[in-house]
This record gives structure tokens, C-alpha cells and sequence, in this order.
């Protein structure tokens, strides 16, 4: 699996590096073109998930202690799992299902079809799943009925959600401005000031001298992120695509490999003062960290149902509200449970992408005029 994992990074980056040197001056407008603020936030907030929030503390000491990543501090080492290079995955879907997939049409076909909506519905699933599994490092003696109770909430929050586009720029940006504050409460938690701050972000560049490290896998845990950011693009791709204002495709792709590393870097720099100073985090702060990542729950799941009912055309509009929200609910909290107490991992939801990859690049490789016609009159207009 490893094998097959490193040669789809590698084809996949190149990709990335391939369109941007063809297409990089062709805009790319979404449907729903929206500011370069709203497109982040909702890219950011749906690109992510509560990993982002509960994993780094619990990651930090594995990076620190295990051999194979001696090559880098530990932050810079969580930073090459959540940060900047895996993001070329968002911005390849992106391209293609603004410029590429509307002249196409390959998502239509059936077989493709099929299994974008099982891929869809998978990668949800684990995401409900990843929150339960977590609640319990972060509200201490939670008993097992109200850690289901509550993610069967949060599931049921995020299907009514999915019902109307408009809460899904509300949560993203309102998210995103939630997840800013709890960076400074995190950081004033830590006691450091600026300048103590500012060096342990630039010791993210660790990372930065060391980004080939990143290319393939590591270990099987990283082999493990690295699954799971394919299974992610090919959905992102389609639903930040239509939100996409407009830029040109290099713009498009700095915005989304540099923009959201930011406060990543910020946020996983203020969780490893709290860890190489043993800080302990307050009940108050814990509880922070678990409503930012209940909403980043929300807005993921959000995204996703409303991306396979779209697809299915099961909007609330055709089947009623009441039964849109409750055959969602069932199916998707009936998911959650089937990865807790079953072998499932995402690990084969993420193999599946990538042969989904593949089928795409050998149909479009068959329709090479076609989709190469697209961009071309693009080109000479914006350029």
C-alpha cells in the first residue's frame, strides 16, 4: 500500500506543478463565487476537521521520542502532516471541478458516480468517528451514553445544517473567528511573550528544509494522514469549487497552500509551548478546545452531506425537510458506529481515491481534446 500511496503523491504534485505551468493565468470562478475571506474560511473550516484541534498534544510526544522522525522538531513534524504541501491535493480538485469537470462531465458517468458518493459518505462517517473517539482526552470521565449522545447531536446539528448553503458560510466564517480567539487564549495560557512565540513558529522551517521528508511516508501513521488527506481533496474539490471567486489559478493555489498554514502554524506553535513546558490546560481551555472542534465537526460533516445529497438528488427541497434530516441523521450516525465497532479504516477509503484518481487521469488522458480545449481561450483572454 505504501508503494502505491508514494506514487500517487508524486503524480499528484506533479499534476499540481503541471497545471499551474499551463494554466496558471486561467481564472478559476466558482457558481457561488464568494470573497477570498469567506472561499478560506469555508476551505479551512471544511478542509479540517477536529484532528486539527485535538491531535497536536497528543502527537508531540510520539514525534519527540520515536527515531524516524529525529530529522525535525516535533512541531515541525505535525506541521508536515496538517500544513502547506498536502494542501496541493485541495488545490488540484479545486482546478479541475471549476474548469475541468463542467466540460467533461466524468462525474456523471455511473461507475464514477457510485463511488464518489461511497467515498463521500465514508470519509464522513470517520469524521464523526474521530470525534468520538477523542472526546474522552479532553472531557475527563465522560461517561460512554453522553459521549454517543453527543456526537449523535453534533451529527444531527451538522444534517440541519446541510440543508440551506447560507449556515455554511455563517459557521465557516464564524468558526474561523472562534478558532482565532481560542488561539489567544491558548497563548496567553502559556505565559510566553512575542518574541518567545515568534521563535518557536520559526522553528517550523525545520520542516521546510526537510519538505522532500514529506513527499512519501515516513511511518504508517504518517502513511495513515497521507490516506486520509486523498480521501478529503477529492471531495473539498468539489465543494469549495463552486465558492472560488475568481483568481487566477496560481493565486488560487498560494491562497490555499499558504493562507490556511498560517493559523495552523500559529495554533500547533501555542499547543507545543503547553508541551515542551508542561503546561497543564485548564478545564475552561479544554472545554474551548472541544466547542471549536464540535463546530469544525459541523462544518466538515456539513460540507460532505451536502455534497453526496446533492449528488444524489436527495435535497430537502425534493424529499422534505423531516426526512432529509432524519434518513441523514440515521445513516450517518449508523456510519459513526460502524467504524467504531468494525475493522473500517480510512486508510481503504483513501486507497479507493486514489484509484479514482487514476480512472479520472486515464478517461481525461481518452478525452484529452476536450478537456485541453477548455482552458486555452482562457488563457489568451486573462492573460
Amino acid at each position: 500500500m505504501d508503494m502505491v500511496l508514494s506514487v500517487a503523491i508524486v503524480l499528484t504534485l506533479a499534476a499540481s506543478a503541471w497545471v499551474l505551468l499551463r494554466y496558471g493565468r486561467v481564472r478559476c470562478r466558482g457558481e457561488m463565487p464568494t470573497s477570498l475571506f469567506t472561499f478560506i474560511a469555508i476551505l479551512f473550516t471544511s478542509g479540517l476537521d477536529v484532528g486539527l484541534v485535538m491531535f497536536p498534544l497528543t502527537e508531540f510526544p510520539v514525534y519527540a521520542s520515536e527515531p524516524e522522525y529525529g530529522f525535525a522538531n516535533p512541531l515541525a513534524i505535525e506541521f508536515g502532516f496538517w500544513g502547506f504541501l498536502v494542501w496541493a491535493f485541495y488545490f488540484l480538485t479545486t482546478f479541475y471541478f471549476v474548469l475541468v469537470e463542467p466540460k467533461v462531465r466524468l462525474f456523471e458517468l455511473p461507475l464514477i458516480k457510485f463511488i464518489n458518493n461511497l467515498v463521500i459518505i465514508g470519509t464522513c462517517a470517520f469524521t464523526g468517528y474521530l470525534f468520538l473517539s477523542y472526546l474522552p482526552d479532553y472531557i475527563d470521565g465522560i461517561p460512554a451514553a453522553l459521549r454517543y449522545g453527543l456526537v449523535a447531536l453534533v451529527v444531527l446539528c451538522a444534517v440541519w445544517s446541510s440543508s440551506d448553503v447560507r449556515y455554511v458560510k455563517f459557521l465557516s466564517v464564524a468558526s474561523t473567528w472562534l478558532f482565532v480567539v481560542l488561539i489567544g487564549f491558548m497563548w496567553w495560557n502559556s505565559g510566553s511573550g512575542p518574541v518567545e512565540l515568534g521563535s518557536t513558529v520559526a522553528s517550523i522551517g525545520e520542516y521546510f528544509a526537510n519538505i522532500h521528508e514529506f513527499v512519501t511516508p515516513i511511518t504508517d501513521y504518517h502513511a495513515f494522514y497521507l490516506f486520509w488527506w486523498f480521501s478529503w481533496s477529492i471531495m473539498i474539490g468539489q465543494f469549495v469549487a463552486r465558492f472560488s471567486g475568481g483568481l487566477p489559478a496560481w493565486q488560487l493555489c498560494i491562497a490555499m497552500l499558504v493562507v490556511p498554514s498560517i493559523p495552523i502554524a500559529i495554533w500547533f506553535s501555542v499547543l507545543y509551548l503547553h508541551f515542551s513546558h508542561t503546561i497543564a490546560i485548564g478545564g475552561p481551555l479544554k472545554l474551548g478546545m472541544v466547542v471549536v472542534g464540535v463546530i469544525f465537526v459541523i462544518n466538515s460533516l456539513d460540507s460532505l452531506i451536502r455534497l453526496y445529497t446533492t449528488n444524489l438528488n436527495l435535497e430537502p427541497d425534493r424529499v422534505g425537510l423531516p426526512r432529509y434530516v432524519a434518513g441523514n441523521w440515521v445513516l450517518m450516525f449508523g456510519l459513526v458506529l460502524l467504524f467504531q465497532f468494525t475493522p473500517l479504516k480510512i486508510e481503504w477509503i483513501g486507497l479507493v481515491v486514489i484509484g479514482l484518481y487514476a480512472l479520472i487521469a486515464v478517461l481525461l488522458w481518452q478525452r484529452r481534446h476536450q478537456s485541453l480545449v477548455i482552458a486555452a481561450p482562457a488563457v489568451v483572454r486573462n492573460g
